[in-house]
């Protein structure tokens, strides 16, 4: 089959989309508004963009929480979403009152940061401080406003749990981070295999 995006004349019962473009990790941000208050939700359009320096990305739809607290303070917090948090990370997805804790909401505990002021959850094994760069607004290839906010920031700051490294080495089978998939689907990165690259 085949189909044209701009008008979903695919004919099944949900757009595939997000099926398609899957697994996607889940960037778990947590951030606090300009009142100190802390705010923690989960984006499945989340990942890492280069490593020299370190920048991720995440996108919103509509202006949130998230993007306005990140706007308005410059900082904020990647957590791993894993298989063990999975319970929490959907919790923190519910459409809380403004300032009302999701991590509160969600029982979870939330550690300090060293670099930045945002709080991290203590309990997922990877946190990436971040320094906010820059929002984009996305558009179609028209110029047309899209209803998302792509946010970029820099990594100043990255915590491992020891627990997940192996001779040196992120062994992501201990982590079982979750990732996004279409409807909803997750899945989990237990099972690894190696190649290497050609030598040309």
């Amino acid at each position: 089959m085949h189909y044209d995006p701009r008008v979903n004349d695919h004919g099944l019962p949900h757009d595939p989309f997000k099926a398609l473009v899957a697994p996607r990790p889940i960037g778990w941000i947590s951030s606090l508004d300009g009142e100190g208050r802390p705010n923690l939700a989960p984006y499945s359009f989340f990942n890492a963009v280069c490593d020299h320096p370190h920048l991720v990305m995440f996108s919103s739809q509509g202006i949130k929480d998230s993007q306005s607290n990140i706007e308005a303070t410059g900082e904020f917090v990647c957590n791993l979403a894993t298989f063990d948090l999975r319970d929490a990370v959907n919790q923190t997805s519910a459409p809380l009152p403004h300032g009302q804790s999701e991590f509160d909401a969600a029982g979870l505990e939330a550690a300090p940061s060293k670099v930045v002021k945002p709080p991290r959850v203590a309990a997922s094994p990877v946190a990436l401080e971040c320094l906010y760069i820059k929002s984009v607004p996305l558009t179609d290839a028209a110029g047309a406003a899209a209803r998302y906010t792509m946010l970029i920031g820099e990594v100043v700051m990255i915590h491992i749990d020891e627990r997940i490294l192996v001779d040196g080495v992120v062994d992501l089978t201990r982590a079982k981070p979750i990732a996004r998939c279409g409807y909803r689907d997750y899945a989990t990165a237990e099972t690894l295999f190696q190649m290497g690259r050609p030598k040309g």
